[in-house]
């Protein structure tokens, strides 16, 4: 069967999506991926044929905006910047019309071309969301950012905020553009994004009732997947001759992260060159972007550009970084605590789902310190409790596949 795939975003929502491809052309499909031009080269070096979206200059300067990373702001900033990828995905998706007849579509969250291609041409629409901050629940609502003191307010509540966001700042920033391209191909307007971008056919979640709990009111064509594990995609499937040397030579490092499409994270990693030295540890720092890591490291710390998670962190002591989810996941697989310094986006609800589960601990970017962050990993590295919950969700995870699990649902959908 021909599936074509659709992924909006960063890496985060990219990767994922491109997992899926690997796998379904291991079982035989013939795929396609539609995703930002950025991402052309990991989907050749994985095997899967690509059609980009936008430009990379486009892509570097929406990574760029100022207020992307901000806890409230970024959330307009980002539904703002969609209008181009939206119509250039329905168009791809329009032009492939005839090859699509019987065949499925697979996209990501942001993909909202490929929602109203659904709509508009009758296609077979499979939603994929990575992170349960883009679940709804009266329940279990997800943790929003910007409210310091939402973990501590009733879930009723949290929805209600959340119904506020729908209307003041997404609705306004994403639903002018969108409904002007639905007008102009004689669809209706939406009303309320978040509740529209839902596929009515199938919406894959792909996380693990373990850390989301499903909830009475999902929405019913929703299935849970476990977590993706896709950083051997990345640029690199190995670690580097030098990383290898580095962690024979002593103990366990700290690792840091900050992200892939971070652009502001100069004082993140100031604050882990000083934390290393407080607390007398070695330190790798990841950051591929330029400018964002202190020039002059001291011994014991240094800086890598790229480098497979799940080869790193089995061989590290403890993982400081955003929050994405992947990185999370990462992690949990790994059986490391973490100690999460959140942004914006998902970033302060998987903090909270991992203080819940006892895996890690977080801390805001104001109260980052060196003397902080130093008795928040003293007493992780210390807890044997930590270490024991961070050692069954290894051994929990490692007897799950969401990539596998997800594409099992595809098929299920291609053949019913």
């Amino acid at each position: 069967m021909q599936i074509h795939l659709v992924a909006v975003g960063s890496h985060g929502d990219v990767l994922p999506i491109l997992a899926l491809g690997v796998e379904l052309i291991r079982r035989g499909h013939g795929v396609v991926l539609a995703a930002p031009a950025p991402f052309e080269g990991l989907a050749r070096r994985a095997g899967v044929p690509f059609h980009g979206l936008g430009t990379r200059a486009a892509y570097e300067r929406a990574m760029r905006e100022p207020d992307l990373w901000h806890p409230r702001r970024g959330v307009g900033t980002l539904f703002g910047g969609l209008s181009d990828l939206t119509e250039q995905t329905y168009h791809w998706l329009a032009q492939q019309h005839r090859r699509l007849r019987g065949s499925l579509v697979v996209a990501s969250s942001l993909s909202l071309g490929a929602r109203i291609a659904q709509e508009k041409l009758g296609l077979n629409l499979i939603t994929v969301h990575a992170m349960p901050l883009l679940v709804e629940s009266r329940h279990a609502a997800p943790l929003l950012p910007g409210l310091g003191l939402a973990g501590l307010m009733p879930s009723r509540v949290r929805h209600w905020l959340g119904r506020g966001a729908d209307r003041y700042l997404i609705g306004p920033a994403a639903l002018p553009p969108l409904n002007a391209l639905r007008a102009r191909l004689d669809l209706g307007p939406v009303r309320r994004l978040r509740y529209w971008w839902n596929s009515p056919s199938r919406v894959l979640l792909m996380f693990p009732d373990w850390f989301a709990a499903p909830q009475p009111d999902w929405l019913p064509q929703a299935v849970q997947t476990g977590f993706p594990i896709v950083d051997r995609l990345g640029d690199a499937q190995t670690l580097s001759p030098e990383l290898e040397s580095v962690l024979a030579e002593g103990s366990p490092p700290l690792v840091f992260t900050y992200g892939s499409a971070m652009r502001k994270a100069q004082r993140f990693f100031s604050t882990a060159v000083a934390l290393c030295e407080h607390m007398g540890r070695r330190g790798i720092l990841l950051s591929p972007q330029d400018g964002q890591v202190p020039p002059d490291l001291p011994a014991g710390v240094i800086h890598v550009p790229y480098a497979p998670l799940s080869a790193l962190l089995p061989r590290s002591a403890a993982l400081i970084h955003h929050g994405g989810i992947g990185t999370v996941a990462q992690a949990l697989a790994a059986g490391t605590p973490q100690l999460i310094v959140p942004v914006a986006f998902d970033h302060f609800d998987e903090a909270e789902r991992v203080r819940r589960l006892g895996l890690g601990a977080s801390l805001s970017r104001r109260r980052f310190t060196p003397a902080r962050a130093a008795r928040r990993l003293d007493s992780l590295l210390a807890s044997p409790e930590v270490a024991r919950r961070c050692r069954q969700v290894r051994e929990r995870m490692a007897g799950e596949d969401g990539v596998s699990s997800a594409c099992d649902r595809i098929e299920a959908m291609l053949t019913g």
